[in-house]
């Protein structure tokens, strides 16, 4: 106990703890929520202050004064703490690096909250001067003259025009001297609402529609709502009218989406519906930009934020609604670092928030479905296609005995020719980028591997490159074999090949890629998107980011290249998952008046997975899976965390593992299985030995008690030295 008042702060190191400092001995004390300057180790950090205390472990002598107070006023209120606090403690994951992953990366670096930039205007007398004047004397006056008249009153930034005359500082100095010019600092970017004058009237919606969104309106409390709705029933328009009687109440909604490339045509939905531009939060945007987005959202400036992962928290002034779209999707789980699920953070906060929380899929993951059951979540179904829009028909295609070119049989192609004649749109999915995933020699059989990885190197046939898709190390494609210098070949399809192989055999079409490789340059994804939409792209070859909430008007037909990938997994969530990507992409299929035809390639058309799907569609197969995962004991009807390392040698990787499950078994926990260590299913990425310790417990509170004295006791282990290792809690990915 001490008579001094402690500062509580958390600071972005791998440690879970929170250290303790005295405020500055002159000047004002800094509140809970404002971010501070410390010294740590010989260096400064950025913490944030978390509490105020007057205890402390440590001695008196031995507690520093913080270094400086970076903002005025606090820039997280109780809720926001509250939800960084809840994450730590769930996910065991330092609090330090849990508010890093909370605030924009220009806070984390200490820059201020409302950032300046450096501007330069044209002044009125260069707005009447004679560029001509300037002559070839100094053309590079003439050139950023011109530049700033072009701008305007409020001229460029610093970035932007460097961006189109590199060497604009130059010209700078002499045209400040005639008064032609000025420079001077102005805020950084602010997010503009840019409202509307005039709101386009949606369809009306269908009799389950209007059911569904009643449902939804029952509540302005927390209540979780699963929105089960087929592709194409029209969940998105339950969504903004919903969205739309919150924002009418003077309060904000917060729409979480998996994907970046989801947001263009969601955002310009949004703007015609709802007559406003909702602040932007995901990872394309500038630093500028996104804490420009983060500032409106908390300040209550943007009334509808629309964000990936991460955006699940950022500060809202007035929170009314929190949306989950496509609440299956995988990328709402972080598998890096803070191992946080998005989805599960989002219905955390409705709850602490006393708001409601829709979670919309037409695939709903097990978890989501069993809370329904257990009425824990209210479960509103839409059955039906919206308008006349009717459900695909799904074909299988046997290729064992119609055999596959470039991975195209000739059923799917002679499919595709007649859908083309007939003014249809075509997707063909493979979730499997680059040209080809072996390269094999024709005579020795060697397969071209990764030095750094326990993977095969990946063919992309555009870069002449070999390329690991899993550390990026990359060599030059050559076509000889390493052992015995041999001819080697391309064994298998990618995106790359098919997207090849569908321009050699249908010249006339206009064939679209739209991969992670195709869409890495930026504005490449919306130029793509926007072709499909329009129609203007005949036949789209793509991976898993062309399933995901698209909307194709003229799209009539999918085929799925190889549907076997995931047939045979050892994951226990294979079938659900791999139900969820063919009824994901074939939803793409026939939204509009014209029916839609789905083929899917397989070598088992007898496997009863196939019947089930078919026959009764997802909701056979969830239920099959829910009866198969009661019977076995897997999630969600027992709770997992996995706890992972990797180190230069193996012997490192399980010596640390095994430490750390004769500390659990002192535990004595008698609900806890612990299986392993077992080498993890890549045992070699990027040059380091991984092992994985499964912890699965049917006591969800007894598995976090055991994890929360394992961590710390973990952080003090001298096997940890030699080791990176991670808690992950609520795993996806196992085997």
């Amino acid at each position: 106990m001490s008579d001094k008042l402690i500062l509580k702060i958390a600071v972005n190191v791998p440690l879970s703890r929170e250290f303790d400092y005295l405020p500055a001995a002159n000047g004002p004390v800094p509140g809970v929520g404002q971010r501070v300057l410390v010294p740590f180790g010989r260096r400064q950090q950025v913490g944030l202050v978390m509490a105020h205390t007057n205890e402390s472990s440590v001695g008196a002598d031995k507690i520093r004064r913080i270094a400086g107070i970076l903002d005025e006023t606090p820039l997280l209120d109780a809720s926001d703490l509250w939800l960084i606090r809840f994450t730590s403690d769930y996910y065991h994951h330092p609090i330090g690096e849990v508010v890093a992953a909370a605030l924009p990366t220009l806070l984390r670096q200490g820059k201020p909250v409302d950032p300046t930039v450096e501007r330069i205007a044209v002044t009125d007398a260069g707005e009447r001067f004679d560029i001509a004047s300037l002559g070839k004397r100094a053309p590079r006056q003439a050139e950023m003259l011109a530049l700033l008249i072009d701008a305007g009153g409020d001229g460029l930034d610093a970035n932007t025009l460097t961006e189109m005359m590199p060497t604009w500082r130059r010209a700078t100095r002499g045209l400040v001297e005639k008064g032609l010019i000025a420079t001077f600092t102005a805020p950084a970017d602010e997010y503009d609402e840019r409202l509307a004058a005039e709101k386009v009237a949606g369809p009306k919606l269908n009799n389950d529609q209007s059911q569904a969104l009643a449902a939804l309106r029952e509540s302005a409390a927390f209540t979780a709502f699963l929105l089960d709705g087929v592709t194409g029933s029209g969940k998105t328009e339950v969504y903004l009218q919903r969205v739309q009687d919150v924002l009418d109440q003077g309060k904000q909604a917060l729409l979480l989406v998996p994907e970046i490339g989801l947001t263009p045509q969601l955002v310009a939905r949004l703007g015609e519906r709802l007559g406003l531009q909702p602040a932007l939060l995901h990872s394309a945007l500038s630093d500028n930009a996104r804490l420009a987005a983060w500032r409106a959202a908390r300040s209550g400036a943007a009334r509808l934020i629309v964000g990936t992962r991460s955006a699940v928290f950022v500060p809202m002034k007035n929170p009314g609604l929190i949306i989950v779209d496509e609440e299956h999707d995988h990328s709402f789980k972080q598998q890096e670092g803070l191992r946080y699920s998005a989805r599960d953070l989002a219905i955390a906060r409705a709850k602490h928030l006393d708001i409601p929380v829709i979670l919309g899929s037409a695939t709903p993951t097990l978890e989501m479905l069993q809370h329904c059951r257990t009425g824990t979540y209210r479960h509103i179904l839409l059955p039906s296609r919206a308008g006349r829009a009717k459900p695909p028909v799904i074909r299988l295609i046997d290729t064992m005995r119609e055999p596959t070119r470039d991975g195209i049989s000739e059923p799917l192609a002679e499919s595709i020719r007649h859908h083309l004649d007939s003014d249809g749109q075509v997707l063909l999915f493979l979730n499997r980028r680059g040209f080809a995933p072996t390269l094999i020699c024709s005579q020795c059989a060697h397969i071209a591997g990764c030095e750094r990885c326990d993977s095969r190197l990946t063919v992309h046939a555009r870069s002449q490159e070999l390329r690991c898709h899993h550390c990026g190390h990359a060599r030059v494609l050559k076509y000889r074999c390493d052992e015995c210098g041999e001819t080697a070949q391309a064994l298998g399809e990618g995106t790359e090949r098919l997207e090849e192989a569908l321009s050699d055999r249908f010249p006339r079409a206009v064939v679209s890629r739209i991969d992670s490789d195709s869409t890495s340059q930026k504005g490449a994804m919306h130029e793509a998107l926007e072709g499909a939409t329009l129609g203007s792209a005949n036949i789209l070859v793509g991976t898993q980011m062309l399933s995901k909430g698209h909307h194709f008007p003229k799209l009539t037909m999918v085929g799925v290249i190889n549907a076997d990938q995931g047939l045979f997994g050892t994951d226990f969530r294979s079938a659900e998952r791999l139900a969820q990507s063919v009824i994901q992409v074939a939803g793409r299929a026939g939204r509009e008046t014209r029916q839609g035809e789905v083929l899917i390639q397989t070598a088992f058309p007898s496997n009863q997975f196939w019947k089930t799907l078919i026959e009764g569609g997802y909701r056979q197969v969830s239920d099959e899976a829910i009866l198969e995962r009661e019977q076995t004991r897997w999630p969600p009807f027992t709770w997992l965390a996995l706890l992972r390392s990797a180190a230069h040698k193996k012997a490192d990787a399980h010596r640390f593992l095994t430490s750390a499950k004769q500390r659990i078994g002192k535990n004595g926990d008698k609900t806890l299985r612990v299986l392993g260590p077992v080498d993890a299913p890549m045992a070699r990425k990027a040059g380091r030995y991984r092992a994985q310790l499964l912890l699965q417990s049917s006591d969800r509170a007894g598995l976090h008690r055991v994890l929360s004295e394992l961590r710390p006791a973990l952080e003090g282990d001298t096997t940890a030295r030699k080791v990176r290792w991670s808690i992950d809690v609520d795993p996806i990915e196992l085997f």
